[in-house]
Order: structure tokens, then sequence, then C-alpha cells
């Protein structure tokens, strides 16, 4: 045969799309592809554009977004593609048998398009989508010629096979080009075409066997442009409707339903006879169904005036001729939307509703059904009905743009959850997870039952936090309650957290408990809960991490954690002004952290500080709690209770927010953000008392030395265990310079940290003291000059005294101690002066000069004295070990 049907398959974001209007023949292949559309006078318009010169019998359509990459392409009809029935078949020969043959090849150009999407959504392979294609062009036997398939013309942007296309939005398209009149083989008839825009979505899964499969989603963005459409081009006659039975009551508006997800739901007026039904609208004209073509017809409700009211129809074969195209599908059923309030609504309740249900005796009988007897598609039909009532009921200055985009695009909800998660990471998830970050489910399944886990309760915070403080009240005030363990942080690494530290100390922990006898070991783990406390510029998510990954698979399925909770003082937040100190706003992210406790300003809940911070942190974390503990101490029970969650933090919403806020994170994948402005921490072990004055003093002058960004040098916090010279006692000390605030506290005997020295260091030096300084670019020998400074200093060696370093005042002295000593010859003292026989005075002693000179030669001889002593005593540095 000389036709040749061109079928060409595009995914394509191309810059030269436009939009067009072609009626009929010049929708031409040739003028398709120019782009270039000039025609005569008058040669474009719908009544000269069909087989010699007649009116057209359809239009081609594309419409492109003026600012972005949406595009779609349908094919519209003129006059009707459907005959009414009218009790016989007496005017099926009167069919448009051309609109017929159209809308034929546009319905299987449509579901050859949608089918394509489905496939390459589950594939992102193009080569598939060319095979499925082929393969269903063939199987539904499009028309008898040869078929050629193309694909993807040279406007592509980024090949569909690179990764980067997931997330672009893609165009198919399908056009059957010049298709001649088989009736009358006079002519063209013109092309069909059909595109739509839509994006996919595909999250890696990771196996129960550690294998990685895809699970896929797509949405069709243009899908709320209709995909059919048929304008009457002359008023239809249809006056006798007595085939239908008797009038009960109609004329006002309702929306007819086709279970072809293709169909837009239509508009028009409905009429209810005593044997069926009318439905009429501007587009379709009129579609009649009588009982003769039901094989059913039953009602839902829901029992509820603010529920659609839905009429499901189930039809014969025999009622497919009558209908139009769009509503031809396999399972043969309509829904009928009644909205409630509304004069259909109220009419049918009141004058169809009863006669229905009592035809039982002509097979015609309107069944109720309840919900849980609906299927599948019968629910999806009746959600998309009131998805669209909830957003008319909305006055039309106020309708909510959600519910519009809702009722037009039923399935964007769920391709939305979706979406939202495969857009932050390629990191696996775990199928187990899946159904909780897609909102299908409430229940995470545990590999082991939680009674049988260690619940980690993690406290943390900036330093000065207060962390401790909170640890030492949970601990006393839950004795009872509960064997305690308590984890610290190490002190003598350069970060903040050790995971491998962590990990040891979990494994110590299990291997404790599994020492004990089985009763014991049960006993033990059901009342066990492991305290980590931290206090730094720690990511929570380094803890979690730790716990996920670690290497004894015994190990990390023995423990849970429960609640995260970050300890805020209110006065150690803020570097200078509002700059924050670095990881605040981590250690208070959402997905983690359940509860922020103010260790300050309990009693001061308005206080302006108290409140801007509040602010902040539910801005970053709406979903936290917040707690008041004054210097840690916890006043109500519900917050202890809150504090110590078995199960807040493997909550579905916390888990939802968590992956998407660090993807990654359950494989150890997920790195930390950069501390900024780099925190240097500096540990310092010595073993000799400080001097108790100097420390305080030298903490409290901290503050007036701070310098501005980039604030190399400054000192933020100290933290340890010393002792000072009048004190054979431990004492832990708490500086923070921003608040100014120093905590000197004896050691209380209870649960101790692990030893926090690396494993490099001797530990024969028995050093026992140590101090950690935090702050911005600080050297370790300058800390150990400062710290020298707190202790006992060395004496220095005096010098000798000489003529010239004789005071006044000792002068006086010696002359005071001295002036009564003989006069030489030819002196002699008047009571108030030394006179000579010249009558010469003077104030001082004759022999003054030789009275200086012994007291110089007695304080040298002191002095020498002194420092021969000084020599033989034995001086230690701070930071010299004992032998």
């Amino acid at each position: 045969n000389s036709s040749l049907f061109l079928i060409i398959l595009l995914f394509f974001r191309s810059p030269s799309r436009q939009p067009f209007v072609l009626f009929g023949s010049h929708s031409t292949r040739e003028n398709l592809n120019s782009g270039n559309f000039n025609f005569p006078s008058e040669g474009h318009l719908v009544r000269n554009t069909g087989l010699g010169g007649s009116t057209a019998k359809h239009m081609v359509v594309q419409c492109v977004s003026p600012k972005g990459p949406l595009a779609c392409s349908r094919t519209y009809f003129f006059g009707t593609t459907h005959v009414p029935f009218l009790g016989n078949d007496s005017e099926m020969h009167k069919k448009p048998e051309q609109v017929m043959l159209l809308s034929q090849i546009y319905t299987a150009v449509v579901e050859a398009v949608l089918a394509g999407i489905e496939c390459y959504a589950k594939t992102s392979t193009e080569s598939k989508v060319n095979e499925a294609l082929i393969l269903y062009i063939l199987t539904v036997d499009l028309l008898p010629y040869k078929v050629i398939c193309k694909h993807p013309l040279p406007q592509i942007i980024t090949p569909l096979d690179n990764e980067d296309s997931l997330s672009l939005i893609k165009t198919a398209s399908m056009m059957v080009f010049d298709i001649p009149d088989l009736l009358t083989g006079r002519g063209c008839l013109g092309s069909v075409v059909f595109s739509e825009s839509f994006l996919t979505s595909q999250i890696h899964i990771k196996e129960k066997d550690g294998s990685i499969n895809s699970e896929t989603s797509h949405i069709i963005l243009t899908a709320a442009i209709p995909r059919y459409a048929s304008w009457l081009v002359s008023t239809q006659k249809f006056e006798d409707k007595s085939f239908l039975g008797t009038l009960l009551t109609g004329g006002d508006g309702a929306y007819i339903y086709s279970s072809n997800p293709q169909a837009m739901p239509a508009e028009g007026k409905l009429y209810f006879f005593s044997d069926g039904i009318l439905f009429s609208d501007p587009h379709h004209g009129s579609i009649s169904i009588s009982k003769d073509h039901m094989n059913s017809l039953c009602l839902y409700d829901g029992d509820s005036t603010s529920i659609v009211a839905a009429l499901f129809i189930d039809f014969k074969s025999s009622l497919l001729t009558h209908l139009p195209i769009e509503f031809h599908t396999r399972d043969n059923f309509l829904m009928i939307a009644l909205f409630p309030k509304t004069k259909i609504y109220k009419a049918f309740y009141s004058q169809v509703f009863s006669s229905w249900q009592n035809q039982r005796n002509s097979g015609f009988c309107l069944r109720v059904v309840q919900e849980e007897f609906l299927s599948v598609a019968q629910k999806r039909l009746h959600s998309s009905g009131q998805k669209l009532f909830n957003y008319l009921s909305f006055p039309s200055g106020e309708r909510c743009s959600e519910l519009k985009i809702s009722a037009a695009l039923p399935e964007l909800e769920r391709f939305v959850q979706h979406f939202t998660v495969s857009s932050v990471s390629r990191e696996p998830i775990m199928r187990a997870h899946l159904p909780i970050l897609l909102q299908q489910s409430e229940i995470i399944p545990e590999s082991k039952a939680e009674s049988d886990k260690v619940v980690i309760t993690i406290i943390t915070g900036l330093p000065g936090c207060r962390s401790s403080d909170l640890c030492a009240f949970l601990v006393t005030f839950n004795k009872e309650h509960g064997r305690w363990i308590v984890y610290r942080q190490t002190m003598d690494s350069p970060e903040c957290f050790s995971a491998a530290h962590f990990q040891r100390y979990l494994s110590s922990v299990l291997e404790a408990q599994q020492n004990h006898s089985v009763r014991q070991s049960t006993y033990a783990r059901k009342n066990k809960r492991l305290l980590v406390v931290l206090q730094g510029y720690t990511d929570v998510i380094d803890v979690v991490q730790a716990l996920q990954t670690h290497p004894d698979p015994d190990v990390k399925s023995s423990f849970i954690i429960g609640a995260v909770n970050t300890c805020v003082e209110p006065l150690s937040c803020y570097i200078e002004h509002r700059l924050l100190f670095p990881k605040f706003l981590d250690q208070c992210s959402q997905g983690l952290v359940s509860n922020v406790i103010f260790t300050s300003h309990a009693t001061e809940q308005k206080h302006p500080l108290l409140m801007q911070l509040q602010s902040l942190i539910r801005a970053a974390n709406p979903a936290v709690s917040f707690i008041l503990a004054e210097n840690g101490v916890v006043t109500r029970n519900e917050d202890i209770e809150l504090i110590l969650s078995e199960g807040s933090f493997s909550n579905p919403q916390m888990m939802r927010a968590r992956y998407l806020m660090y993807p990654g994170w359950y494989e150890g994948k997920y790195g930390a953000g950069s501390v900024f402005p780099p925190m240097v921490q500096i540990c310092v072990w010595f073993n000799r008392p400080l001097e108790k004055t100097r420390f305080v003093t030298k903490c409290k002058a901290i503050k007036s030395l701070l310098k501005p960004s980039p604030f190399s040098g400054n000192i933020y916090h100290i933290m340890g265990k010393v002792k000072f010279s009048d004190s054979d006692k431990m004492i832990e000390v708490c500086h923070n310079t921003s608040s100014n605030s120093l905590s000197l506290v004896p050691v209380q005997e209870g649960p101790t940290p692990p030893d926090a020295r690396n494993d490099s260091r001797d530990c024969s030096s028995q050093q026992e003291c140590f101090l950690v300084f935090i702050g911005c670019s600080l050297k370790e020998e300058d800390i150990k000059d400062w710290l020298r400074e707190t202790a006992k200093q060395k004496p220095q060696r005096k010098a000798l005294k000489t003529r010239g370093m004789l005071t006044l005042q000792e002068i006086k002295n010696i002359h005071v101690k001295r002036h009564l000593d003989p006069l030489p010859a030819g002196y002699f003292y008047n009571g108030t002066q030394f006179v000579n026989f010249f009558g010469d005075k003077m104030d001082y002693h004759p022999l003054m000069d030789q009275f200086m000179n012994d007291y110089l030669e007695e304080a040298n001889r002191e002095i020498e004295k002194y420092n021969r002593e000084l020599e033989e005593q034995e001086y230690h540095d701070l930071f010299e070990q004992k032998t």
C-alpha cells in the first residue's frame, strides 16, 4: 500500500517547541515538522479545513509553558464520537465514520504513550520503551499499514540513560501523520498528536540479603489538561425519551466519571427516569443509559451528608457504541457523582432513591453498599470526586491551591512522598523502612524485642551546657528504678567524640552482661540503661552512626537509641553578638533530637534571650519538646519521662525526617559538616596541685582578653579534674568564658567514665589531674604556660644590696637604731642634732656611713644564706613527672 504511517516517539526537552493549533487537513506532517504555519486567508478555519473544504473533523493543539519545561499535545474532535441510544439501533448507520476512525487511532496513541511512560519509569531505559511500544502497536493492530518507530530527535539536551535525567522533566510524544480517508479514498484527514510531560522518581532499596533494587514512581504533570474533548457542531435532537420510562427528577448539574484513567470527569445536566438515566453536556451531547444496558446499579454515600454520593453503573458491552470513546474500558462501569447540598443531591434522595429501591420485580434495583465492598477502581473514582467537591466547597476567593492541585492530579500526593525521598540522595534505603518514609505505615519492624535491648539515652550540648549535671540528677533520681551505665566522651583526643572508643565501650558492656548467668543477664538487660553524656562540638549523627556501623552485629542489635536530648545554657550559645557557636543548630536538628533542655533561665520563661533561642530552635526542629531544668534539675515527672523515652528516636516521624536530613546515615555514610569557626580541643595532664586563688583569678580574666574575629587564641571553655594545694580532694572544674561562670565541685562517688587516655599514653606516670581547653587556634605550649602561672611559683634568687639600693626608709631605720652609739672626738649631741667643735650641725650621726656599711654587710650575709638554701631546694615544673 502506498500509504505510510510514520509514528515517532520523542523524549526530549527542546528549546524550539512552540504552541500551535491546527485544524483538520492542515495538521499534516509537513506543517507539524516545519513549524511554519502560513495559510491563505481564512484557510485555517474550522469550517473549511475538512475533506473537500468541508467542516474539519478534528484539531491538534500543543500547549507550552512560557517559563518552564512543561508541554503537552492533544487531539480534539468536532462532532460527537458516539450516537446516543434511542431505544433501538435505527440511528447506528448515521455514525460519523471519519470521526470514529480518528478517535480510535487517537485512543491507541494515548494508550501507547502512557504505556511508554510507564515502561520508562520502571526501566529508565529508552530502548526498552521502544520495544514496549512496538509490541503494543502490534498487539492493538493499530492500522494494517507499515509502522515506523524512531527516537529521539537531535534536540535532546540530556541523554535519557544519564542519571541526571531522572530529576528532569521529560516529554513523551507520539504522532500519526497524514491519515487517509479510508471511506472515500479521496484525501487526507490530517494527523493525530498526543504528548505528555512527566517526572520520574527512583529510590534505591537495600534488601535483607544486601542486594540493591529500585523502587520507581512517576507523575504526569500535564494530566490535568483534558486528553479527550468533542465539541458538538450542530444541536442534536433528542426529544423522545419515552424508552427511559417516566421522568422522576433532573435538569441539575452532576459529574460523570469513567473508569478510564485517561478520561476527565464531565459536568452536565442529569435526569433520572424510572427505567434509566440521561446525562447531557455541551461537549459529549447526550448519554442515555437504560436499564436494558445495566448489569447492576449501586450507591455509596458513606452514611454522611458531607461525602459525595456515588452511583456506580456496571453496564453491558452493548452500551459501548453509545458512549464517548474515552468511556470505553475493560471493566465497563461509570460513576455519577452527586455533590452534597446540591439540588440534584436532595432531589435524588427525595424522589428517586425509594422508587429505584422498590423496582425489584423489574430487575432494575438500586443497591446500597459500604466502603469495604467497593473495588479499588471504584474507591479511586470516589476519592477523585471527593477531592473535587472539597475544592469546590471553598468560596471562589478562598479556594485552597493544594486542594485544586490534588483534585486535578490525584496521584500527586503519593508521588511527592516518593520524590521527596528520592531527591535527597542516591544512598540506598532499608526495605523495612520504605513504608515509613512513604508514610504508608506507622510500624517499624524490629529484629529483636525492644525489652531485650539496652536503651541508650543521649545527652549532649555545647561546652558549658550542664549535661553532666543533668546526668547526675537522672542517676540520683532513678537509682532505684534500674541499673545505670554512664559513658562520657574521651578528653585527651583532638576529637570531641571518638567513634572507635564508643564502639569498644559498647562491646565491653555487652561482654560484661554475657558473663552473668542467664537469669541475671535477662534481669540486668531489662533494667539497664546507658547514658551517653557529651558536651562539645559533636554531631549527634556521629554517635548514631557509631552504633549503626558497629562491626559486631550482636552488639549493634543489643542496643537501641531511646531519646536524644540537647542541653542548652542560653548564656553560652553565642560567640559574640548573634554569632552562634558551631554545631548549635546541628545539635537541635530535626529527625535526631527529641528534647531541648534549657539549664538556666528556667524561672525567667519570658527572658528575651530564652525566647529568642526557643524561636530559633523551633524553626530548625518544629516537633522538638522544650524542657526547663535549672542547673540540670528537672522538676516535672512528665519531663523526666520524655528525657528517658524509649521509643521517640524510632517513631515514624523521626525516622522519616532523619532519612531526609541525613541521607546514608544508616550505613554510616553521612559526613557531618565542618566546625566553623574551627575549634581546638587540647587536653593537658599533670599530677601536681594548683593554687586555687591564682587559678580562679586567671579564669575570671579570660573574658576580658577575648579577641574579635578570627578569634585566634580565645579560650571559651575549660573542664576537667584537678587538685588544689589547700586540700587533698579531687575537684571537678567547669569554666565557661561566655557566661564567665566557674564551677569547682568535689568529685562525687558514683558512675565514672571509662579511662579517657589514649592507648599510646604511658599510664605508668599515674597522672590523675587533667584539664581540657577548648577555643580557637590554641597551642599546647601556650596552654601549659598559662597553667604554670596557676601553680606554686619557683622562688627567685635575691640580689646583693648596694648603697644605691638603700631606700630612705631603710636609712632612717639604720639611724634610729644606731643614733645613740658613741660619738667620735670633737662631736656632741644637743638633743636634736649632732654638732662639732666648729659649730657645724648635722641631722645624722657622724659615723652614719659606717652604720650603713655594717647594715649592708649583715643584709648581704642573710641574702647569701637564703640563696645557698634556695640552691639546695628541689623544684619541679607543673608538667614534670614525679619519680
